[in-house]
């Protein structure tokens, strides 16, 4: 059984550096660790107007975004 990672909506940022949507592993712990280290990067490495959490859905996991997060919106 594959876990997916997948990131909800593509902000302007994620688009312009061409940032995948989905990542799958063999276990839901690999999943799960790599949900929050992807989260803590994008929210590090973005341009901050917008901030990324991470849900549970079943076995996989979603990265929100959260307009207006640290800042202002941000276009999605």
């Amino acid at each position: 059984m594959n876990y997916h990672v997948v990131i909800e909506k593509l902000c302007l940022c994620a688009k312009q550096q061409k940032t995948e949507q989905i990542r799958s592993f063999d276990t839901k712990e690999e999943a799960q660790e790599y949900a929050y280290e992807w989260a803590d990067s994008l929210n590090n490495s973005f341009c901050g107007k917008h901030g990324f959490d991470v849900e549970e859905v079943g076995d996989n996991f979603v990265i929100s975004v959260e307009v207006g997060g640290f800042m202002e919106a941000c276009e999605l």
